[in-house]
């Protein structure tokens, strides 16, 4: 007789895949750890960081923008400015004449007529900014700051200038030695020396941020187009399209000529 075969032992069988070696490869720290490698976090870190270039982007192409309003507003107020302080009155004093005395006062353009002056000069610098490029630019931006600061010095430097009286007394009295009291300055020359710190503003706004401005000199608008070269590139225009007509006249056509 016989004894029945043993039965299979259950910890050699090779197709039992449940067995807990087989279960831990896929919920091992290992692997729960490859999750949070700093390779996994810097590709979720990564749309946050391309969201945020375009804001600085925008920021600096507004800056330019924003230089050329400022530089033309800063140099349209300050050579207004020192215009309208230069014939305003500066200083007033009084002289003795004939036991008694008369008031004397002194105009800005009396005292010096450099602040005027030179805020033309600037006024004509700030425009010409546009009609150079490169260098001549920096140039044209160079004399606008240095016009700018001088205003402001001789304006400075004019509030505390007596001469003007002086003689104003002395065509009064008829006195060539005849003196002066106490002497006010008012606040027109001070005006004026703001007017020169904002041309002056203006001239460094230019020398920062000009070479990025446009130019009339490169544009095509301020440029003459011998009519050769117009007759060849004329472009088709619908008379039925108003937009047609309009480019037509911007670029110097005859919106009328071939509709018929």
């Amino acid at each position: 007789m016989t004894s029945p075969p043993p039965a299979p032992d259950a910890e050699t069988d090779p197709a039992d895949t449940g067995t807990p070696a087989a279960e831990a490869g896929t919920g091992t720290p290992a692997a729960e750890a490859d999750a949070g490698t700093p390779a996994a976090e810097a590709e979720a870190a990564a749309p946050d960081t391309g969201t945020a270039a375009p804001g600085a982007g925008g920021a600096r192409s507004r800056a330019p923008r924003v230089a050329l309003a400022a530089a033309l507003l800063c140099g349209a107020v300050g050579a207004a400015l020192a215009l309208v302080a230069a014939g305003q009155t500066w200083s007033e004093s009084s002289a003795a004449f004939a036991q008694g005395t008369v008031p004397v006062s002194a105009e800005g353009g009396d005292v010096t007529g450099l602040p005027s002056a030179l805020a033309l000069v600037g006024l004509a610098a700030l425009v010409a900014v546009f009609a150079v490029r490169r260098l001549g630019r920096y140039l044209v931006a160079g004399l606008l700051t240095v016009c700018g600061g001088a205003v402001m010095a001789a304006a400075l430097l004019g509030a505390d200038d007596t001469a003007p009286l002086t003689e104003q007394a002395a065509k009064t009295s008829g006195l060539t030695d005849s003196g002066i009291g106490a002497v006010d300055v008012t606040a027109w020359p001070y005006v004026s020396a703001a007017g020169g710190a904002l041309l002056l503003l203006a001239g460094l706004l230019a020398l920062r941020y000009g070479r990025t401005w446009p130019s009339m000199s490169g544009s095509a608008r301020y440029e003459r187009v011998p009519l050769r070269q117009r007759a060849t590139r004329a472009q088709r225009v619908d008379p039925d399209r108003p937009e047609d007509l309009w480019k037509a006249m911007d670029r110097g056509e005859d919106p009328t000529h071939g509709t018929a």
